[in-house]
């Protein structure tokens, strides 16, 4: 018996991961454990036990979504690593995937993994959503951490700005130019607000990384995932959805753009 690559490569990531972070591994299965399958588990984490690793393996047959969402809870887990699929067919965006169901209901961060690899993918370029919003303060700092125990060198924060902001309508020299002064002025508005939360990011967590500004106007949530696909960006940051109703699903918004279609790995702080 073995572990398809998909699930392996998830297995070393979160691995790697619970390493980085200090954090104990929590590993869940629903379904049987069979005694096959905990001997190799145990082979294939042999290597990280070497270098500290602490893990628990949960298991617990029933609805895969109930019990990933139960074990959550009972085990009090504070990062959620999940595998997704980079883009939902009309059928799975509406019904919504094992992943995206677990991602609106989770009561602590979710990481989804689009492209898990056995081999470690360094972490060099940050997105992270700098929307204003009480949870953002939290996503932002919660960036700078992860930042720093992956050793990523640089951080972009998307400031998206809603085209309805600048409700003008441009027909000549004078309103386009009444445009584009609005425009800077909200552009100056959302850096001041970004560069006041990052000074209070404590100094150990900003060494060594180059911190950027960008705004957008654009959708919110789809205007931050595309800009995170042009630049290549190798982890998404944003803030936890509220509560979501059918309605939200059927008329996606914000990080309902995200989910999809994830652009990158995409980690949503709660």
């Amino acid at each position: 018996m073995a572990f398809s690559p998909n699930l392996k490569a998830n297995l070393y990531e979160g691995a790697r991961l619970a390493l980085f972070l200090k954090a104990k591994l929590v590993l869940i299965h629903v379904g049987t454990m069979s005694d096959e399958k905990t001997k190799l588990l145990h082979e294939l984490l042999q290597g990280h036990q070497a270098e500290g690793l602490e893990y628990r393996i949960y298991c617990q047959d029933g609805d895969p979504v109930e019990v990933i969402l139960s074990t959550v809870s009972e085990a009090r887990i504070d990062l959620l690593i999940l595998g997704a699929l980079q883009r939902e067919n009309f059928l799975k965006y509406y019904l919504g995937s094992i992943a995206r169901q677990i991602t609106r209901r989770a009561s602590c961060s979710v990481l989804l993994l689009v492209k898990p690899s056995v081999e470690r993918v360094p972490c060099e370029h940050i997105v992270v959503n700098g929307l204003a919003d009480p949870k953002t303060e939290q996503t932002i700092a919660t960036a700078f951490s992860v930042a720093k125990s992956l050793s990523a060198y640089k951080i972009t924060i998307v400031e998206e700005i809603k085209p309805q902001e600048v409700a003008i309508s441009v027909d000549d020299d004078r309103s386009l130019r009444r445009s584009q002064i609005i425009k800077e002025r909200l552009k100056h508005r959302e850096e001041s607000r970004v560069k006041q939360i990052i000074s209070n990011i404590p100094d150990d967590l900003k060494d060594d990384i180059m911190v950027h500004s960008q705004s957008i106007f654009g959708k919110r949530g789809y205007s931050i995932g595309h800009y995170a696909q042009v630049v290549r960006a190798d982890l998404l940051v944003m803030n936890a959805p509220r509560k979501m109703t059918f309605w939200d699903r059927l008329f996606p918004h914000d990080i309902e753009h995200i989910l999809g279609e994830l652009p990158t790995d995409v980690l949503i702080v709660q």
